[in-house]
């Protein structure tokens, strides 16, 4: 099968964006939220997946028959329309399930209302240049998270969490998770989630590494990559790392947000 042209990056409200997230832009806008939907808010590959399989397995994991299905079919992208798929929007419309578990990469300002209207709980990773600069698909790294961040202060039902934390202790993490929704998962089923979850396994299940979607091409590189805190630094020459650490000091020196590279 022919994959679809890679999208071009343009400014979309102050946004980098491709057109696979702005053509159904008023309908991702009038997307009406329910009180119990729970959205995964994140910036792209940090820790979406992860965070969705764990929701998944907290609500569904008994479920005979939602088990069989991958996880970007039970918990659908909101803003994403591409071919092959029918839109992230219509797919959430007639999801049965409940709560829905809804997945998106919008920074805060462009989230529909309707998601703080009904105050869902929301759960919230060249290229070196290009990512410094915010040239890259849903804009600015350091926007997204400020952004996320700030909104958390004032609004009581934003869950934050860091990768990081989850890789060093995931039982800890996972009971935040589960007083943050109001669950109380027995000790058996908080083992059963946290071995589905770990990520050799999860790299390992076809119905949590998207390697039964269509659109992803593995030959080139699999969807998900080594689990590793930190390892995106390996990849740096010595100024490149020096350059990065510069970059993050400054942009992020106006607020209390502070994330790890090593635990």
């Amino acid at each position: 099968m022919e994959l679809p042209p890679r999208p071009k990056l343009f400014d979309f409200h102050g946004v980098s964006m491709t057109n696979y997230f702005t053509d159904n832009w008023d309908n991702v806008q009038n997307f009406q939220a329910r009180p119990d939907d729970i959205l995964i808010a994140t910036y792209p590959k940090a820790g979406t997946t992860w965070v969705s399989y764990i929701l998944d397995l907290l609500y569904f994991g008994q479920t005979t028959h939602e088990h069989q299905r991958p996880i970007f079919e039970k918990v659908p992208f909101l803003e994403l329309l591409i071919p092959l798929y029918p839109p992230g929007v219509e797919v959430l419309d007639n999801l049965t399930t409940s709560p829905r578990l809804i997945k998106t990469h919008l920074p805060v300002q462009l989230l529909p209302k309707s998601f703080w209207e009904k105050n869902c709980r929301i759960d919230w990773n060249n290229y070196l240049q290009r990512f410094m600069d915010g040239k890259m698909v849903f804009g600015s790294w350091y926007d997204h998270v400020t952004g996320w961040w700030e909104r958390k202060q004032t609004h009581s039902k934003i869950l934050y969490l860091f990768y990081e934390d989850m890789v060093e202790d995931t039982g800890r993490e996972l009971d935040r998770l589960c007083s943050f929704l109001g669950l109380s998962p027995s000790a058996e089923e908080k083992e059963r989630v946290k071995g589905g979850v770990q990520f050799d396994n999860m790299k390992k299940n076809s119905m949590a590494n998207y390697s039964t979607n269509p659109v992803m091409d593995f030959k080139i590189s699999p969807f998900m990559r080594k689990g590793k805190v930190g390892d995106w630094k390996n990849h740096f020459t010595v100024a490149q790392s020096e350059q990065f650490d510069e970059d993050y000091k400054k942009k992020m020196e106006n607020t209390q947000l502070r994330f790890r590279t090593t635990i």
